[in-house]
């Protein structure tokens, strides 16, 4: 065991006790059974959709416990250190409407609550535990540890840093003084008192009793001497900051399951009490017959990005993701299902599956029961930001815009379902906008569907000849179905499918010449709520413009 004058001399003189510490951060006073919860991610990349679950999860308990969630910045890793990754992060949580109570943002007396910020902090406690002989210096080289690793995979040992290979472990004074004399890095890890082969249980929340091999690797817990700001690895600061922000429930990924023993072994060894864990399943992909993670890599949809891109209601994707973690609030409507408390006794051991096609359904169920207005209020930021053409039509024909979203929405059992995130907003309601609108000039157009040319312009010009517009006392369709009649189609279906060839048309393809003039397409809203819509004149200008 190394002098405690040498394990000091590695330390600022002046740094704090423990005891400093754990004055500074007391225990909370809150009621019986309040939580205190946190979402710590790190900026190495973007925010996974996986990550706004998770995070929803720890806010959800907090919430409902009468508890504390707070988000911390895990930013150790500074040589994976991503620009952008922060602003992405605040983006995401603004989005989704997850507030944490206490953060470097929103600030908390457990501050601060980035790790980069909290160097002094780890050092205190890894001199603390150097003096204990719990952890001690290693000065194994990048390239050492690389030959490590290779003489224990040939001889078939099992990797890491431990018993005959962890070879700074019981290393005398002398030698430690003269690489330190030297000025050669070195990185501070934790002596393990996990024995190889021993197995230990820890009881999961979720997934209930788990035994496994206990941690028997001196894992790095300081990182090297020559960097400019000494950090401690993620095991290390989960440690000390879960104590000091004294969390009392531990909610992340199944990923850090098999770091369980350890994390036990360094609350053990810190004095700290064990913390409670529940360890949630990754978010799935159904990918041809099989399912797997989805992936950062391969999948648009796993960044936070993507749905904020999309323009999908944060709350249709909270509510679908609740859903995913509890089944019965699947089952509830919407507002009820936001408000329920989520249950870990309920969540799965397997990973759910995100069904893109069912979030889909699920948006578009939702913003069927929005007003127009309130479409539009959130609409409008989403256009300004991503579609800035589109935001200055809407912008200007404001009216316009919300008679277009009362076009079979109100005054019926059935709205339709057809705009499901705001991205789809152009290619749904874009055609109400004369500024947008591509007049269809062409009576040969294959959206006429093989129909004459001059049975085109005969609909066409009989209908803006004799057009009657809707009101309360018109059977509005009797002008294209009498126009369609004068003109020899056949006005019952089964009438022509008879007989085609004694008509030049159906009812439907007479009726979708209009539709086509109207709306660019065949398959189209309500035709004569569209055309009350549009008013008189502007259905006669796209209706008069086939050359």
């Amino acid at each position: 065991m190394l002098s405690v004058e040498l394990i000091d001399s590695l330390f600022p003189a002046d740094l704090p006790s423990p005891a400093h510490w754990e004055s500074r951060y007391p225990p909370r006073t809150l009621p019986a059974g309040a939580e205190v919860t946190r979402f710590a991610p790190s900026p190495t990349g973007w925010l996974h959709i996986g990550g706004i679950f998770t995070a929803s999860v720890n806010l959800d308990l907090a919430r409902h416990s009468g508890g504390v969630y707070l988000l911390r910045i895990e930013d150790t890793d500074q040589a994976r250190f991503e620009e952008g990754a922060l602003a992405q992060f605040d983006a995401g949580f603004e989005y989704f409407g997850i507030e944490a109570d206490e953060s470097d943002v929103a600030g908390g007396a457990y501050g601060p609550y980035t790790q980069s910020a909290r160097a002094e902090i780890y050092q205190t406690f890894v001199r603390e535990l150097m003096r204990q002989g719990k952890a001690y210096p290693c000065f194994e080289t990048p390239e050492q540890a690389e030959a490590r690793v290779a003489r224990q995979k040939t001889v078939g040992a099992l990797p890491g840093y431990y018993g005959e290979w962890a070879i700074w472990r019981d290393a005398p004074e002398d030698q430690v003084r003269a690489r330190l004399d030297n000025g050669d890095p070195y990185v501070v890890r934790f002596r393990s008192p996990g024995i190889g082969g021993t197995r230990v249980s820890f009881t999961d929340l979720i997934r209930g009793e788990i035994t496994s091999d206990d941690n028997r690797n001196d894992v790095v817990i300081l990182k090297r001497s020559d960097a400019a700001l000494r950090l401690p690895t993620y095991h290390f600061a989960h440690a000390v900051d879960d104590h000091l922000m004294r969390i009392t429930l531990v909610v992340r990924g199944e990923e850090w399951i098999s770091s369980v023993p350890l994390h036990h072994q360094l609350f053990d060894a810190l004095g700290f009490p064990r913390l409670p864990y529940a360890h949630v399943a990754p978010l799935m992909k159904q990918d041809g017959g099989s399912r797997r993670k989805l992936s950062k890599r391969k999948d648009p949809e796993a960044s936070v990005g993507y749905y904020i891109e999309q323009g999908f209601p944060a709350e249709a994707v909270l509510y679908y993701l609740r859903g995913l973690a509890n089944g019965r609030l699947a089952e509830l409507p919407l507002r009820y299902a936001l408000a329920e408390p989520l249950r870990l006794s309920e969540f799965g051991v397997a990973g759910p599956l995100l069904d893109m096609v069912k979030l889909d359904d699920v948006s578009a169920d939702y913003v069927a029961t929005l007003p127009g207005a309130e479409i539009l209020d959130r609409l409008l930021p989403w256009l300004t930001e991503y579609d800035k053409d589109l935001a200055s039509v809407v912008m200007a024909e404001i009216d316009l815009a919300l008679r277009a979203l009362f076009v079979e929405r109100v005054d019926t059992e059935k709205p339709r379902k057809d705009l499901h995130k705001w991205a789809d907003f152009r290619g749904v309601y874009g055609f109400f906008f004369p500024e947008i609108f591509e007049l269809v000039t062409n009576p040969l157009d294959e959206r006429f569907g093989g129909l004459a040319p001059d049975m085109v312009r005969a609909m066409a010009s009989g209908f803006a000849a004799g057009y009657v517009e809707p009101g309360p006392d018109v059977a509005w369709f009797d002008q294209i179905r009498n126009l369609a009649g004068e003109l020899g189609f056949a006005l019952r279906q089964k009438d022509y499918k008879k007989n085609p060839d004694a008509y030049p048309g159906s009812i439907a393809d007479a009726a979708g010449v209009i539709r086509v003039l109207i709306t660019g397409s065949r398959q189209s809203p309500d035709l004569e709520q569209t055309c009350a819509a549009l008013g008189r004149d502007e259905v006669l200008r796209r209706v008069t413009a086939l050359s």
